[in-house]
């Protein structure tokens, strides 16, 4: 992108030269038409002056007098009149900087007749006519080059700019989504590992849990067991104690019945054993019931959460596949149209 944008810069340089270019190019031909124009306004001047009646009827009445009579005063006259021309020719030549008016100044110079000299000027006239439309011509060729190629350049370059704002744009976007792909992947590494660590501690639950519930439901049975034993004990003693106190007159010592008391006695604490037992396996068996609830409901939560998150990647690598594949094709776009505005 870096170097795609020094070409766009290189090429609104060159944009730039060009239409500098027209610039000057129009500013010399308007001198150049300037000049054309004085030139043949100096032109016509001197034909005005070497045409006059006084001259050229004079040369064509008296060309033989002045071939052998030799230097007259028609020849003075008519010397006068071309010297006038050559020296307003000679200050225009100057004046402009012109070469055809310098290439007539010499040939009028070498002393031709007179007729060839207004054939010269003539001739040269229209030679500087034809200079000029041909000039026009091309003027009017390269005005409608550059004003295409402005246009196309124009054309182009916006293209080129709306390309780069696109890759730029495609660029972001990859970029985005290629962080949100990451970011999934960590999101459904941790609840991966967090359904991992939650099972292993319900399982570790789950197994103490069973063995303290079997352990209750067993001590619940023996102590159940020992105080059926020790009440049927404890019955029997007491109708032997009825029985020996109806057989004696006095009783010299009182009868030994065991440790019957409910509260104190062997009875009653067993039966606070069992009652703790019973509590044990009934409070083990709510938290087991009420920790594999909380254990299902996060098991189905991170599972939908993971699955949602997966789905999620899935469709967001599609769709920077897809960025990625357009991109690629902007960028070919984008080299195409560079290659064209560097024609």
């Amino acid at each position: 992108l870096g170097e795609t944008k020094k070409e766009l810069a290189a090429d609104q340089k060159l944009q730039a030269e060009i239409q500098s270019t027209f610039q000057v190019k129009t500013a010399t031909y308007q001198q150049n038409q300037e000049v054309r124009k004085q030139e043949l306004e100096a032109i016509g001047k001197a034909v005005e002056i070497i045409s006059s009646p006084s001259v050229a009827q004079s040369y064509s009445k008296h060309i033989n007098l002045a071939q052998v009579a030799g230097v007259s005063f028609l020849q003075m006259t008519q010397s006068q009149s071309k010297n006038e021309a050559i020296a307003l020719l000679r200050g225009r030549a100057a004046a402009l900087n012109s070469k055809a008016l310098s290439l007539a100044v010499a040939k009028l110079g070498a002393n031709p007749s007179f007729a060839k000299v207004i054939d010269m000027i003539e001739d040269l006239l229209e030679k500087l006519k034809a200079e000029a439309a041909a000039e026009a011509d091309h003027k009017v060729w390269c005005d409608e080059q550059l004003k295409a190629n402005k246009l196309k350049r124009n054309k182009k370059t916006a293209e080129a700019n709306k390309l780069t704002a696109q890759i730029e744009g495609l660029s972001a976007s990859i970029a985005d989504m290629g962080a949100n792909i990451e970011r999934l992947l960590a999101e459904q590494q941790q609840l991966t590992e967090a359904m991992a660590e939650a099972t292993k501690i319900r399982e570790a639950e789950h197994k103490e849990n069973t063995e303290a519930i079997a352990d209750a439901g067993a001590g619940v049975e023996a102590v159940k067991q020992a105080l059926i034993i020790l009440k049927e004990f404890y019955a029997s003693q007491a109708g032997e104690g009825s029985f020996l106190q109806r057989r004696r007159q006095m009783p010299e010592m009182a009868a030994y019945k065991g440790m019957q008391n409910a509260k104190g006695g062997v009875i009653g604490m067993l039966e606070v054993i069992e009652s703790d037992f019973a509590r044990l396996k009934a409070e083990t068996e709510t938290a087991e019931t009420q920790a594999a609830s909380e254990y299902d409901k996060f098991m189905t939560e991170s599972t939908a959460s993971k699955t949602a998150k997966h789905e999620e990647e899935v469709k967001l690598k599609l769709d920077k596949d897809q960025a990625e594949f357009e991109r690629e094709q902007t960028q070919k776009d984008l080299r195409t149209t560079e290659e064209e505005l560097a024609k």
